[in-house]
């Protein structure tokens, strides 16, 4: 961390238009009489041709003379105090997604037994929430693009805090099936935590800061688990539900604190804003903004979709949303096969293709040895993660990702054999330290890859597809597994393979590469 707080001393002249006449005379004038702390340069990008480039080619020229951007001056700003109280804020809204996620695993079993629910309706209960979120991502990344990051975030978690409670009330099947779709239709906001988040950070502090980020995904399903040992027997699902709520609440206690994103402020043209943002970072964090002008990249047209298929970006755009499809697809499938396995005997598995019991209404309720190993399970993404970050630095973001999925795809193949219950729990909490450790990674790499101006859309979209995955999930891990344990296994193994390759065959790389503000800065 002390290396993200050193910042680089960076000296910026001040500079004016000259008035006719006086071209290059600077002779006999005082910095101050040349120009004032404020003075901004916009450049009028809304769309992208030779007259904008020149202009942003000459604006750069500009920054040795007095100007900066807003990557400069997070750089001298370095991280410090700012930047850990926006990771605890920030890291509030993963900690509620993680827990709303992580109790469907827990869910399905009791509400499976109480209502006497079919498999396919369990499994509805998880893909309504997953229909809900790839619905609202791209909702919530729209919105984000176009009224700011802030405001996206804070009105989805609201959103979700307010469904959330109110579905511990719920009378029947169907009810508890609306209103977890509306609890499902917030959390798809929470990845704008991470797209605001990022658009803070210095460039050699975000990739270790996003991964730690995902400390507090780690510390929201292990509290579910340790909740539902403590809950479950006593007090029952409905607390469950009502109790996992409440770090969404603290995070919309504390959220009137966030700041909008100084980048998303350039782009809409309020230098007052960015500049009272960038100037405010540096007080908390004990230093000095970069004396000059600012560069903005002004855009009047934000948040279009087509901007995700121009020639620089429609691969990109393409093989990420077939990279978040599989993360989640194997993420949440080895969370829920790890209930539904430790539910049969390994040994009766093996030996048959088929695990139907003798009855579809014929349940078995989770024990407490069940929640102990499901919490070792859980547990695997500390190691997973640490793994991961310092592999994303040293390896790379791409093969990071290429190395997690094809790990994931080694560790599931013991599973067809018959390695009894102790075998079982090691190789699934290894597979889920390498599937939850690369879904971070990916995390890290595509607010990285895409340019402010389309960056939250990126990000909802790709989020809509992971939703597409894990939505999918729960029919494989809870309906499919039912008739054919190999089958099951063999759709998590390829999808993880073919995303493997999907990772390699990303044509950016984004280690050590500064956020874009605007196309125009796809060549620095």
């Amino acid at each position: 961390m002390e290396n993200w707080t050193r910042s680089a001393k960076v000296t910026y002249k001040r500079w004016r238009n000259p008035e006719p006449g006086d071209e290059g005379d600077f002779v006999g004038h005082t910095d101050e009489d040349q120009a004032t702390d404020n003075e901004i340069c916009t450049i009028a990008s809304a769309k992208v041709d030779s007259g904008s480039r020149e202009s942003a080619n000459s604006s750069g020229n500009n920054k040795t003379a007095g100007t900066f951007t807003v990557d400069d001056a997070l750089e001298m700003i370095g991280f410090g105090v700012f930047q850990w109280k926006i990771s605890f804020v920030t890291g509030l809204a993963w900690v509620g997604d993680s827990m709303e996620m992580m109790i469907l695993s827990i869910l399905g079993p009791e509400l499976h037994c109480d209502w006497s629910l079919p498999s396919y309706q369990v499994a509805l209960i998880t893909s309504v929430v997953f229909i809900g979120m790839g619905f609202s991502s791209l909702v919530w990344g729209n919105v984000a693009d176009k009224y700011g990051r802030k405001v996206g975030l804070v009105m989805s978690m609201c959103w979700a805090l307010y469904y959330g409670l109110l579905s511990a009330f719920s009378p029947v099947y169907g009810w508890l099936l609306a209103l977890r779709g509306f609890v499902g239709f917030g959390i798809g906001g929470t990845p704008q935590s991470v797209t605001l988040y990022s658009e803070f950070l210095p460039v050699r502090a975000r990739g270790m800061s996003i991964m730690l980020m995902a400390v507090f995904w780690v510390l929201g399903t292990v509290s579910e688990v340790l909740l539902a040992l403590w809950v479950m027997p006593t007090l029952g699902w409905r607390w469950l539900l009502g109790l996992s709520a409440i770090p969404v609440g603290i995070f919309v206690s504390f959220c009137f604190w966030l700041p909008e994103s100084p980048r998303f402020d350039v782009l809409s043209g309020r230098r007052e804003k960015a500049i009272a943002t960038l100037t405010r970072i540096a007080r908390e964090n004990g230093k000095e903004l970069p004396q000059g002008t600012l560069i903005e990249y002004k855009q009047n047209e934000r948040g279009q979709y087509k901007d995700l298929f121009s020639q620089q970006y429609w691969k990109i755009t393409l093989l990420l949303w077939f990279i978040w499809f599989s993360f989640a697809f194997s993420y949440f499938g080895i969370v829920l096969l790890t209930t539904e396995l430790f539910q049969t005997e390994s040994c009766g598995m093996a030996q048959g293709s088929s695990i139907e019991p003798r009855c579809s209404l014929e349940c078995k309720y989770l024990t407490s040895a069940d929640y102990k190993d499901l919490l070792w399970t859980t547990l695997a993404e500390f190691p997973g993660l640490l793994i991961i970050l310092f592999a994303v630095d040293y390896l790379g973001r791409k093969k990071s990702m290429a190395i997690c999925f094809f790990m994931f795809s080694l560790c599931i193949l013991p599973l067809y054999a018959c390695i009894g219950r102790i075998g079982q729990t090691i190789f699934i909490f290894i597979a889920r330290a390498f599937i939850s450790g690369g879904y971070q990674v990916v995390f890290v790499y595509t607010p990285e890859v895409f340019p402010t101006e389309i960056r939250a859309l990126g990000m909802g979209t790709c989020s809509a597809f992971a939703r597409v995955g894990a939505l999918i999930t729960p029919f494989v891990a809870q309906v499919l597994l039912r008739t054919s344990m190999y089958l099951t296994l063999s759709v998590y193994c390829g999808c993880s393979l073919l995303a493997a390759l999907a990772s390699i065959f990303l044509p950016i790389e984004t280690l050590g590469r500064s956020l874009q503000e605007s196309s125009l800065d796809s060549d620095r």
